[in-house]
């Protein structure tokens, strides 16, 4: 059993991304809605969490505000600016579908904190390793622009932190979400002491990114792993991929400390992507990720929340990726499972391989 922490504000769902149709602004001629990047997900996760009493098994962690002196390790003083000024005026975006509401900076900052304060209790040894169920998520977030609904480097800041406070000199990133981690990758992309590996949906988003052949550069060349695997990959391709490179490069890497940029949106139900990860998936991801965490860095795994957008799945995956963390069951079945397990093509398919073969052959795996 592990001490696993997990950080929870009810201010994360307050962060306002406004009347959008999808994630099309209000005055595109389709009637508007809900954002994608909308509270329920986040909130409705924390709900199962209490409903199932899965919360008591948790040591909850109350999240802080970033300061601005540990943002502007990532970002421009300018771009922070320029998001308080938003938020303390009537909203905007702060880059490329990133939407900033009245209010949205404070949040944040309570996001970026609340990753910076699980990682702090994990590396004391106050947890074996710690959940951040934060929003507005982060990975996308360049230094000087909000992408993808992400407006802080939530992981990319906490990656200095780990540097500038603690001392460290060897983290890895491993990066979930259907979508590329552009935002982590360019942070470091010249830094040997940083190994990024993103698993992310072929040339989805951003366009163009995350490609097999993007591998860092100067110093930093070879120290980041990209794994565009097709669409339609499912707990197979996905396992396979964890099994045959991920593991090897944390292996070769020997981090001091493992992040998890902890997507749901690969899920088989998700709107924004098209992959068919089941939470039983996840759950085994995990399982993988812990047991290289105790191999290599006396088990030091922090996972941050990033997208996800079924408000029926993104719990029931949250829930088994933190029963994986804890080493304890809630009792609660996954009624969606067999639909998704039972989806064709779960199995690892040749066209899956042959990329994975691909990638292991770029970074001599």
């Amino acid at each position: 059993m592990a001490r696993t922490g997990f950080v929870y504000h009810e201010l994360y769902t307050w962060h306002d991304t406004g009347n959008y149709a999808g994630f099309m602004p209000y005055g595109y001629p389709l009637q508007p809605g809900l954002h994608f990047e909308n509270p329920e997900t986040k909130r409705r996760f924390k709900n199962l969490l209490d409903a199932s009493g899965f919360i008591k098994e948790l040591t909850v962690v109350e999240p802080r505000h970033a300061t601005r002196e540990e943002l502007e390790r990532f970002h421009t003083a300018e771009y922070v600016d320029s998001v308080q000024a938003l938020s303390d005026g009537h909203g905007g975006d702060a880059g490329e579908l990133t939407p900033v509401g009245h209010g949205s900076y404070e949040i944040a900052l309570l996001s970026t904190g609340g990753v910076l304060v699980g990682t702090d209790a994990v590396i004391a040894g106050e947890l074996d390793n710690c959940y951040a169920l934060v929003r507005p998520p982060g990975h996308h977030a360049e230094s000087a622009m909000g992408r993808g609904f992400c407006i802080f480097g939530n992981i990319a800041i906490a990656v200095h932190h780990c540097m500038a406070v603690h001392g460290m000199e060897r983290i890895a990133v491993v990066d979930w979400d259907v979508h590329h981690g552009n935002g982590t990758e360019s942070a470091f992309y010249d830094d040997p002491r940083v190994l990024t590996i993103s698993i992310h949906q072929d040339n989805w988003y951003p366009p163009g990114r995350g490609l097999v052949t993007d591998t860092g550069e100067g110093a930093g060349e070879g120290s980041a792993l990209n794994v565009p695997l097709p669409p339609g990959s499912g707990v197979g391709a996905y396992t396979a991929a964890f099994e045959q490179i991920v593991v090897p490069a944390l292996q070769r890497f020997q981090p001091q400390l493992i992040f998890v940029a902890s997507g749901f949106d690969a899920s088989a139900f998700d709107p924004l992507g098209r992959m068919m990860m089941t939470s039983a998936g996840y759950a085994g991801l995990t399982k993988i990720l812990t047991a290289a965490a105790d191999e290599l860095c006396g088990g030091k795994l922090v996972m941050a929340h990033e997208g996800g957008y079924s408000p029926d799945y993104v719990p029931l995956c949250g829930l088994a990726v933190l029963e994986a963390m804890s080493g304890k069951s809630s009792g609660v079945e996954d009624p969606y499972l067999g639909f998704a397990a039972g989806m064709g093509l779960q199995d690892l398919q040749p066209a899956q391989q042959a990329l994975i073969d691909d990638v292991k052959a770029q970074h001599g795996l």
